[in-house]
Formats: structure tokens, sequence, C-alpha cells
């Protein structure tokens, strides 16, 4: 071993043992903050299942390759970091000789020809995205862009690790060549041999490059061992885990996002009959009263952006970004951990955890962090403002983008249930809603006498529960009921059920608000009350499958009542239309023109992943096709009555259904379709606040199959 190896040699070894220490502690200080959070024993069921979907998710990239070349991109980059990561270690047998390789593989030609191609396409990866930044960051070209508010400097960081580790790598093995201590054929490694045919002949040239290599690769363990706040680094190991432990993995792939998590209190959904706010924990009000997985979440962001960029609240100058929002909780999280592993914080009794004399030796940032409330203003100095809370509509779109599964909507549920229950703190005219649904069971509280009234004039006898068997029992939901544009929806199914021959019966009086603007404002115990009643009433008539028109009510019933004991088939009304059309029970004979555009509904499409039966419905009925909106399936663009926003004034910024109404009229189609009574609303109050109400109709996908069937004879 001559000098020069002997020098790279120490140094390596000195850098990687400062490093390897440095990350150690990092990663026991990040285990320690996680393991804070609430327990969450649901995540350990289903090993297999939810082993194979992160193997799923992350070798076959399914998520990102939705992005097309960005997510082909980011795939080479991800396994140049992982497969390269060998040659990194070959580098330290390359620093005592250059003569030296991996032991066992390194000989071998296969490991060299994959690694050599794997270089290759994760430079070309690397370049890529790069250039992506740079088209996309902030206060460049036209619109918001999806980086605003990520920390750019650590991208360009491991940007330039990545790129600078990957040409060390080339070097090291066109030295090798030049020097003949190359052990790969030309077939098998073109690009080594060609660099190598541009080098000298520099015997130590392997060894300095490979020390190079190590020093830029340990600088980026020591830096980002200093920063555990770094997701755009650490995402790279924490992303497995946080996929593996991802909400109901057991789920079909494609089957939606599933029912909303229930209220936890010490580890199990909180029973309310039994409940005490002094002892059981009512949602979120601490950093660390989140699930360990949601503290997990915050610490896997890897500040891409996508969450934000889907978002219609960011879209329309609402406060709220998902992104943002989940780097403050991250950043809160940390800043307050010398707080909380020295005992500070309070416990579900509210009662002190360690003495102020205990936490003296901390200095005052920490403890001013430790004090800190998660929900405030500005003013207040709170982590999370009351506006981004609010201005959520739950449409999905984080959640549907979020490369590593993160779970923003369990997280700002879990704060709104904190400040709905406990502080009693939410937007003022939600409470008029609160109310309607604790004294009239829906929330316009209309007399429930008059939840029949949308049958009178039609020409056929509906049957009621109790009165008859039947195959279906059709949910009628609050709006179906009482509001007049979504009445018309529900004569225009009942009518078509009908004309198919379908067997079914309503509950009229008997049903009852399933709760979900209760659940998605905060209020579970409202939420509960009416779900337990439509569990009772629904198992007592032994109803085995339901037809919703609501998909709210939809959602609610098929995925969140199963919380509850129930478990009942539920369908969409557009599913049972399609099914009908294609069975030629039902069939159009004059097809609607004018040109027809669909708006996805977020809980019909995102949160159940109902894309083509409303769409093979409007095929049938419409003439032309279906033009579609740049926005659509499970990229559609909210029309900002989710969340319980239905109830709610919209103040901040542009309405979210007049920035969606705008991408219905500009299609220019004479007809917008939707498979949803709130949608009706939004977009139907969009377009007239336009002044095109003359010119542009919006309509229901039944009432567009019904007129098709029936012409001028159908129902108004």
């Amino acid at each position: 071993m001559g000098t020069a190896q002997i020098v790279a040699t120490v140094l390596a070894g000195v850098v990687t043992l400062v490093a390897v220490a440095l990350a150690v502690r990092a990663v026991m200080s990040m285990t320690a903050v996680i393991r804070r959070g609430q327990a969450d024993p649901e995540r350990f069921a289903g090993k297999g299942t939810r082993t194979k979907t992160m193997l799923v998710e992350t070798a076959g990239h399914t998520r990102m390759l939705k992005w097309g070349v960005v997510g082909a991109a980011h795939w080479f980059v991800m396994i140049a970091f992982l497969v390269l990561s060998l040659l990194v270690l070959e580098a330290y047998f390359e620093v005592v000789s250059p003569k030296l390789g991996l032991p066992i593989i390194g000989p071998w030609t296969i490991f060299g020809f994959a690694t050599e191609w794997i270089g290759v396409f994760g430079t070309a990866g690397i370049l890529v995205l790069i250039t992506i930044r740079q088209l996309n960051k902030p206060g460049r070209g036209k619109g918001l862009s999806r980086f605003t508010g990520s920390t750019m400097w650590q991208a360009y960081f491991v940007e330039a690790i990545i790129i600078a580790v990957l040409i060390c790598g080339f070097l090291i093995r066109g030295f090798k060549v030049a020097t003949d201590h190359f052990e790969y054929p030309l077939w098998a490694t073109p690009v080594s041999h060609g660099i190598g045919a541009l080098l000298p002949a520099w015997e130590n040239g392997a060894t300095w490059t490979a020390l190079v290599k190590i020093l830029i690769s340990m600088s980026w363990l020591i830096t980002i061992s200093l920063n555990v706040t770094m997701g755009v680094a650490w995402h790279r190991f924490l992303a497995f885990f946080n996929i593996y432990f991802k909400r109901s993995p057991e789920k079909p792939a494609g089957s939606g996002l599933g029912a909303l998590r229930p209220m936890m209190s010490q580890g199990k959904p909180l029973d309310f009959e039994e409940a005490d706010p002094e002892k059981d924990q009512f949602g979120v009000a601490q950093v660390e009263q989140f699930t360990w997985k949601g503290l997990l979440d915050f610490s896997t962001c890897t500040e891409c952006g996508r969450c934000q960029s889907q978002c219609p609240a960011w879209n329309t100058a609402k406060p709220l970004s998902p992104k943002l929002m989940i780097l403050s909780l991250r950043d809160h999280a940390y800043a307050k951990a010398p707080y909380l592993l020295a005992g500070g914080g309070k416990d579900l009794t509210g009662e002190e955890k360690a003495t102020q004399a205990q936490l003296a030796h901390l200095d005052v940032l920490s403890l001013a962090e430790g004090n800190r409330p998660l929900i405030g203003t500005e003013d207040e100095q709170g982590v999370i403002d009351p506006d981004v809370l609010w201005s959520c509509t739950t449409c999905g779109a984080c959640v549907e983008q979020c490369p590593v599964d993160i779970e923003h909507i369990d997280h700002i549920v879990d704060m709104r249930r904190y400040q709905v229950l406990i502080e009693s703190s939410f937007p003022a005219e939600a409470g008029v809603m609160l109310r309607n649904l604790e004294n009239k069971g829906n929330p316009w509280g209309a007399p429930q006498n008059t939840r029949e009234d949308w049958t009178k004039g039609l020409d056929f006898e509906i049957k009621r529960v109790g009165e008859a068997d039947f195959d279906y029992l059709f949910w009628v939901g609050c709006a179906g009921a009482f509001e007049d544009r979504a009445k018309k929806t529900t004569r225009a199914v009942a009518t078509l059920l009908h004309e198919a021959g379908v067997d079914f019966a309503i509950l009229g009086e008997g049903e009852t608000c399933t709760g979900d603007p209760a659940r998605r404002i905060g209020n579970e115990f409202v939420f509960q009350m009416l779900a337990q009643q439509n569990v009772e009433t629904l198992q007592e008539a032994n109803v085995k499958r339901i037809v919703a028109t609501c998909p709210h009510c939809f959602n609610t019933l098929g995925n969140e009542y199963e919380q509850l004991g129930l478990k009942v088939e539920v369908v969409h009304h557009t599913q049972l239309l399609a099914h009908l059309v294609a069975e030629g029970k039902l069939t159009p004979v004059q097809p609607v023109d004018g040109g027809v555009t669909y708006h996805d509904p977020c809980y019909l499409g995102r949160h159940n992943r109902v894309f083509e039966a409303p769409r093979e419905v409007l095929g049938r009925a419409i003439e032309g096709g279906l033009t579609e909106m740049p926005r659509n399936s499970e990229r559609s663009f909210c029309c900002g009555a989710g969340g319980a926003r239905m109830w709610m004034e919209e103040r901040i910024g542009k309405r979210i259904n007049v920035e969606r109404t705008e991408e219905a009229l500009a299609t220019g189609a004479k007809t917008i379709a939707v498979g949803c009574p709130f949608c009706y609303t939004m977009i139907g109050d969009g377009v007239t606040g336009k002044g095109e109400q003359e010119n542009v109709e919006v309509v229901d996908v039944a009432s567009v199959l019904l007129r098709s069937i029936k012409g001028d004879k159908a129902p108004a």
C-alpha cells in the first residue's frame, strides 16, 4: 500500500466514523420523537399485505409513474441510489488499492453491466429532475409553483450530491480502464471504457477519486444527520416504513381512500357513552397527541408539493397548503422534542408530566416551543392558523397525489375534532348546520315529515320499507329529499329504476342524515349519534343492498358504517344505471346534443374510484362523445362543498366553485353533468354567478339518461 492509499484510507475511515456516529444519533432522535405519538395498533395487522403493498408502491413506483416523465426519472434515480450504494461501499476497497473491488459480486460481468447502465440512466434521471425543478421553481412562469414553501437549498444540495457521486463512479472506472485495472469488457461497460480512453494512466487516480466519492457521500450523511427535518433526503429511508404502515392496506387496489379514521384515545376508538374529557383524548390539541404514524408522516414529507399543486384551497388563494401544514407540524414536533423528551407536556388527564424545575436545563426556545399552541392565529403564535384548518374540503387530492402515503385529511380532521368538541371553536355559520343535525336529523333543518314530498307528482307508487320485500333500498339522502335541485335527481333516479323494473323501497321518514357533514367538520359525537340510529334502522329492516345518489352518503354508508358493525353492499346510482343500460333494461333512444362535460365528485371519484360508470351512462345518452375538462378523474378539481364547507362561507380568495365552473364553461359544453347533489348546487351557483344560466345547464347524470330515454316526456 502506497502513501496515497494510506492517507486516503485514514481520511475515509475518520470521516466515515464521524458520519456514522452522527447518523446513529439522528436516527435515535427521530425514533424517540416518533415514539412520543399515541398508540395505533391497527398499523401492525396484515404484515403480508403491507409488505406486498410497500414493494409494489416503491419498486413499481405506482404513484410517481402517474406523472409520466418525472415519475420515470425519479424511478431511475431511486434505483441508482439503492444499487449504486454498493459502489460507495466498493470505494472503500478502492482507496486501499485501485486493483481492488467489491468482494464476491464485484468481478461479475453482470454486476458491472447492471451498475453501468443504472449509473447512465440515473444520471439522465437526476438531470431531468433538476431541469423540471428549474422550470417550475417559484417565481418562474405563470401560475403557482408546487415548490413554493419548499426548502430549496436542501433539494439543490441532494441533487448536487447525486450528480457528484455518479460522476465520481464513472471517473473511478475510467481511471481503472486507463491503468488496465478494469475487469469488465467493453460491451458491458462502454461508457466507462469511453471515459477511460480520455483519462491519463494515473495510477492513484482511482484511489483519490474514490476518496472524493466517500467524502461527498459522507458529507451528505453528516448534513442530513444534523438536519433531521430534511425530508427531501430522509424520505429515501422513511418512505418504505410510511408506505408499509399506511392505513387500510388490505383494501383492494384502486378502491379509493377509504373511511376516515374514527376518533381514537389510548389506541382504541373512543366510546362516547363512557368517554371522559378529563381522561380521554378528544381530537388533537398538541403535536404529541397525533399517533406515531402521524409523526412518521410529518418526518417523511419530501416537500415535492404534489399535494399543494392539486389542493383546491391553495389554488384559490386560501391559506391552506397541505405541504406547508405538514412541514409546520414536522418542524414544531422536532423543535418541541427536547421539551417532550425531558418529560414536558400534559398527559391525557391534563397533569404536567414534569415540573418546571425538571425542565430548567432546557433553553428558552425549547421551553417556548413546548408551550406553543397547536392551533392559533399568528398573534397567538399558533403552529396552524384556524383559517388553514377550516379551508380544507377533504377532497382527498392531497392524499391521492402524495407519493409516500401521507394521510393529510386524518390529521386535519383530528385537529378539527378538538376545536369543535373541546374548544367549541369553528365557523359560526356551521353551528346552524350542527344544531339542525341534532334537532331535525338533516343539515337544512327541514321538518322530518316532508322527507317524502319529492314523491308527489310521480305516476307510479314507491314502496316503503316494511310494506313488502325489496331488492334495493333507495337511500334518498337529505339533499335528495329537501333541496329543490337535488329533488330532480331523486325523481329521475326513481323513474329510471321503475322503468327498468328494479324492486326498490325507501325509508321515508325513517331515514336521517348519515352524519357525513358532522364528521368532516369534527363533531364526532353528532356523527356517532346519527350513525348509530341509521345502523339500527338498516339492521332492523334487514337491508342487503343500497343505492344512493349522494356520494357523501354512498361513502359513509359503504365505508364508515363498517366501523359501527354494518356490512351492506352500497352502490352509487350511476353504477346501477350503467349496469341497467348494459343489460338492456334501459335503452337511450334520443341522444342529448349540444356538448356535455362531466364533473367528477371527489367522494365518488377519488374517495371511491368510481370514474367509469357515470361516463358509461353519458356515453350512451349523449351525442358526439364527452368533452372532458383538463382536470378530470383522479385529478378532478373540487366543487368546494366537501368537508362541511357546504355550510361555511368562503370569504378568502377566489370561490372554489367559480374556479371549477370556469373550467367547465371553457369546454364549450352546453350541459354540465354531475353525480352529486352538493356539486349540483355549487356548480349550478357558479353558472348563475357567471351569468350563463340561459346558455348552460347543470344536471345530474340520471337526468341526462332519462331525457335520452323519454325525451320531452321526462319529468322535470
